[in-house]
């Protein structure tokens, strides 16, 4: 987490070549913030536009964060253009760099120490093989649970033993079974990441990873509690002991802004963009993000914009699609539909004041 190091230096230069005033390393190693503005006087309006730029193992950008990147930056050179050519327009730009997205939860380690504060609205875009205003963003927290027994020789005395592997496994196949009472926007998914080394040694430590997820913090503090059940039941079964752990990092969900979503319908379907309606918008797929935090923070907007594949994210083949001419292309639409998304706020009498009246309604 938080290795970004050559993007993180590529942006940054870029921004500061750009004449943008750049503080690299911003709270987090390979973070950053970088601002614009023309008057002597620090504007009164703050819009931020959000980079990502990380990667995944194994399939490297296969969520297309570096497509984020490029779209973050095409915003910024739009909104910085106007700037110049309104130099009495009272609008701060900042351009915020956030790593470790995919499950370091950088933006909420950012929000933690007050990087967003200041900021009125804070926009990105998220490629996908779907086009989406309002997608279905859930909340998500990871728990790791702990299973201790006793080793013990598989063949010789496998009574001293106390199975470890065998509590994890009764755990696992507990939630496997609990999923058929799963309510459909229910997930949770989880791996073996430690289960014994030799198969003629009871295992005295197994230990499962899982990722929960549910529409919103409340459900998904009532599954946490079922799975709670599950993975205590694994241990009472075999005489383990358990130890379960939560993340302290919670992936909360998307509040849209429904004011900056349809602005940047508008503008985006101006510029050839099409979408479903709205109830089939929602429906398309469903993932996690820390921009759900920064959601609850300061009016948020997280649209996706479909590349030119079947592939679905997370995978070799959307790597593939994140990396072609085509897809930069498209990225850059999406990035115009941006800039001209945080002019329309900032420009038309009265828009960021809706823009916030609704987001302290929902708050």
């Amino acid at each position: 987490m938080m290795e970004e190091v050559k993007a993180h230096a590529i942006l940054t230069d870029f921004l500061q070549a750009e004449g943008f005033k750049v503080e690299r390393s911003y709270i987090l190693p390979t973070a950053f913030k970088a601002i614009y503005y023309t008057q002597s006087d620090e504007p009164d309006v703050n819009a931020c536009v959000i980079c990502e730029y990380d990667a995944l193992p194994g399939v490297e950008h296969g969520c297309g964060h570096n497509l984020i990147a490029e779209a973050g930056l095409a915003a910024a050179i739009g909104i910085k253009a106007v700037i110049e050519i309104f130099p009495d327009v009272k609008l701060k730009l900042t351009v915020m760099g956030t790593p470790g997205e995919e499950g370091g939860g950088g933006k909420i380690k950012m929000l933690s120490k007050e990087a967003f504060k200041g900021i009125d609205f804070a926009i990105m875009v998220h490629p996908a093989n779907f086009n989406a205003i309002y997608p279905n963003v859930l909340s998500l927290n990871g728990m790791e649970i702990t299973y201790t027994g006793k080793p013990a020789h598989a063949a010789a005395y496998p009574w001293e033993g106390v199975n470890a592997l065998d509590a994890a496994v009764n755990a696992y196949s507990a939630v496997s079974m609990m999923r058929q009472q799963f309510k459909p926007t229910w997930r949770a998914h989880g791996v073996f990441t430690d289960g014994g080394l030799k198969p003629n040694v009871i295992p005295d430590r197994a230990v499962l990873s899982y990722m929960i997820r549910a529409p919103n913090n409340a459900e998904l503090e009532q599954l946490m509690d079922k799975l709670e059940g599950c993975f205590n039941a694994g241990a009472t079964a075999t005489g383990c002991t358990v130890v379960i752990n939560k993340s302290d990092i919670p992936y909360f969900d998307m509040r849209t802004n429904s004011i900056l979503a349809e602005i940047y319908r508008n503008n985006s379907m101006e510029l050839g963009m099409t979408y479903p309606d709205i109830e089939t918008d929602k429906a398309q797929s469903s993932f996690s993000t820390d921009m759900g935090n920064v959601s609850y923070e300061v009016p948020s907007i997280h649209p996706t914009y479909a590349l030119n594949t079947t592939s679905v994210n997370h995978t070799t083949e959307f790597n593939l699609a994140s990396n072609t001419i085509e897809s930069h292309e498209i990225t850059l639409i999406a990035g115009i539909a941006m800039a001209h998304t945080a002019i329309d706020v900032v420009f038309t009498d009265g828009v960021l004041i809706q823009v916030k009246e609704e987001f302290y309604k929902n708050k």
